[in-house]
């Protein structure tokens, strides 16, 4: 069972508040909590419920459900217990003895920091529950501790409790269905996050007992334990919450087959947030530790709602980031604290904007929106062509070149004590891609409302086809992966220049497309998705593990990343065509990603990130937006999803005929 310490669930509300832990029931890392509150959605989360310690009562013996790691043992270690688990549609476990048997199942009500746990005797005979609420105070990013002096004031109610961490905090409620409650109050110290310890984080932490509730569980009856910061919600009781949480959700508008494409979608959800201070959706990154990224969003949303045919979440996603331009440009990212500023250290952000406008016009024909926000468009080219922060301008071969010293503007971003690992400072490759993507997105949108289109646009374009080839081609047929005109080329194997051949407008004739194409799928391709360079290299770093410092040397020098799977696909398509037989390759293709999306790290959750050298265990953030939006992205673009259902039916039929 020790397997079970590394496979992870999650359940979230909407606002980037979520409930997640181990399979076994311990929390295995600082982000782990059954509440962790978004208290400025999608931010300022804290967690404050960390677990429950489950037992059951049975002829006068105890069972104990939960697990937890303490230095040298685990204890309890209720894994024996365990006889199922599942996550569709909501956690649920399974624990059964040779007399006995209880279901446990975790949901958070959709737009309200609340979560509610309930327990059903699924046997023949009474049993008695005893349930240990574990609470905590803290910023998800830390580990709660007993030195910080929390009392946890609580008020007792008639059915629930009113609690305050410590004076002034902001109070969390708990309330029950049935079961008599007993203060009980102690601290449960130096629990083992083995998962925080491996990433050189918070490796132990303490939780707090109030009490706990008793209860005679009769055969098919529930008892159902709620958490929630939010008073209202102790108003309305346990019966509004769930019936609010069985609303149908947008993934039921799809009447869809069940099976991969219907459970993918289901867990790209997850992602789908409110942004309060735009009074907007957005996207989370990523979870535990991801807020709402301009890159992120922008190349997810492509396939989480607009490829699924979502057009008001796309419209509110693309406004909220439209609302925030500044200079010219995008957020980067917001911040985990909403008083901190946003970031707006991003050179791509604000061209892929361009490419999810552009998807949003192709898919809805929104006219009216193409209006609003195309003087937007042409103020952010006129901002990069007259130069924007972090000396991103247009060189004279129409190229756009960014870049300044301890700063990184790219995608492959990663900094570690000041020091930008790849720096990238000039002509990115896939920087001018979308560069020149957006000049045309630009000059379509222009031909589509009719409006004339300037002259120094159009020759911006031409003198980017005129010089592309000439300047980013190296002797390989390939391309460099940054220049700087005239002065230097830097000829590191990196899977940018997938972007060349994969966004909606490309320079390369067939022949440069194949050549790039034949060298990334020898070099780079995996099926968990593109290294991020080739092995060859001498910087190649094969594994992600390890420290801050150490993983963020290997973050994008060799560490592989499913998202760029779409784009490698994608070029695939564009190549050697879209017929049945190609298709079929792909599936075939994504088979290993598929079982790492059901039985590994994240239960129903694609990784952020592998190692570089054998890929199998997902490693960074168990559940990332963008990996997950490529594979639905995939799968609309081209029909995957019917040929599955016609090859699963056709095993059926011969599975019945027999």
């Amino acid at each position: 069972m020790k397997d079970l310490f590394n496979k992870e669930w999650l359940v979230t509300n909407g606002l980037g508040g979520y409930a997640s832990g181990a399979v076994n029931g311990a929390n295995t890392r600082q982000y782990h909590g059954l509440l962790v509150a978004a208290l400025e959605p999608p931010t300022d989360r804290m967690v404050f419920v960390a677990k429950i310690e489950e037992r059951v009562l049975l002829d006068g013996q105890y069972h104990n459900l939960s697990t937890n790691q303490y230095p040298k043992v685990v204890f309890p270690d209720g894994c024996h217990y365990l006889k199922n688990f599942e996550v569709n549609p909501t956690p649920t476990w399974q624990f059964a003895g040779s007399e006995w048997d209880l279901l446990k199942n975790v949901k958070m009500v959709p737009g309200s920091n609340t979560t509610v746990v309930t327990y059903t005797n699924n046997g023949k005979i009474p049993i008695v529950l005893e349930l240990h609420p574990l609470y905590a105070y803290n910023d998800f990013h830390t580990t709660f501790h007993e030195a910080n002096c929390y009392n946890f004031f609580t008020e007792f109610k008639e059915g629930h409790l009113k609690t305050f961490p410590e004076y002034g905090s902001h109070p969390v409620f708990t309330g029950w269905t049935a079961g008599q409650y007993y203060e009980d109050r102690c601290w449960f110290n130096n629990i083992i996050l083995p998962k925080g310890k491996a990433r050189g984080l918070g490796s132990v932490c303490d939780y707090y007992r109030i009490g706990y509730l008793v209860h005679e569980l009769l055969p098919g009856e529930d008892l159902s334990l709620y958490f929630t910061v939010e008073e209202d919600m102790v108003k309305k009781g346990i019966k509004d919450f769930l019936s609010i949480h069985n609303k149908k959700s947008t993934s039921q508008n799809y009447k869809l087959q069940a099976g991969f494409f219907k459970d993918l979608m289901a867990s790209g959800e997850q992602f789908l947030v409110h942004r309060k201070s735009t009074n907007g959706m957005s996207i989370i990154a990523g979870y535990h530790w991801f807020t709402d990224w301009g890159r992120d969003t922008m190349i997810a949303m492509r396939g989480l709602t607009i490829a699924t045919g979502k057009k008001a979440l796309s419209n509110s996603i693309l406004n909220t980031f439209f609302n925030s331009v500044d200079q010219g440009m995008i957020p980067d990212r917001f911040p985990d604290n909403a008083k901190d500023p946003v970031d707006y250290n991003t050179i791509d952000a604000t061209l892929w904007l361009f490419v999810a406008s552009h998807d949003y016009h192709q898919k809805f024909k929104d006219l009216p929106f193409l209006k609003s926000h195309i003087s937007i468009l042409k103020n952010i080219l006129d901002q990069h062509i007259s130069g924007a922060r972090y000396n991103i301008h247009i060189t004279e071969e129409g190229f756009i070149y960014g870049g300044e010293a301890n700063v990184q503007l790219t995608w492959m971003d990663a900094i570690v004590g000041g020091k930008v690992i790849t720096p990238r400072i000039g002509c990115p490759v896939e920087i001018n891609a979308l560069w020149y993507s957006a000049l045309k997105i630009y000059e379509n949108f222009c031909r589509v409302l009719e409006v004339e289109i300037e002259a120094c646009y159009l020759s911006l374009i031409g003198r980017f086809e005129s010089n592309f080839t000439k300047y980013f081609t190296n002797p390989q047929g390939t391309l460099y992966d940054v220049i700087i005109p005239g002065v230097s080329q830097d000829n590191t194997f990196r899977p940018n220049q997938i972007y060349c051949l994969s966004l909606p407008f490309t320079v390369l004739n067939l022949e440069q497309q194949k050549s790039i194409f034949e060298a990334v799928k020898h070099r780079l391709y995996t099926p968990f998705g593109l290294r991020t360079l080739d092995p060859n290299d001498p910087e190649f770093k094969p594994l992600y593990e390890g420290n801050q410092w150490s993983r963020d040397h290997a973050y994008h020098q060799g560490t592989v990343w499913p998202f760029l799977l779409y784009e490698y696909f994608e070029a695939y398509f564009k190549i050697y065509g879209t017929s049945l037989e190609n298709k079929k390759k792909v599936l075939s293709q994504l088979e290993q990603l598929k079982q790492h999306f059901y039985f590994q790290n994240g239960i129903h959750c694609i990784s952020e990130i592998f190692n570089g050298t054998e890929p199998a265990e997902g490693k960074g953030c168990i559940h990332q937006a963008w990996s997950v939006a490529a594979i639905i992205k995939l799968y609309v673009d081209y029909g995957l999803h019917k040929i599955e259902k016609k090859a699963s039916d056709k095993i059926t039929q011969t599975t019945n005929k027999k």
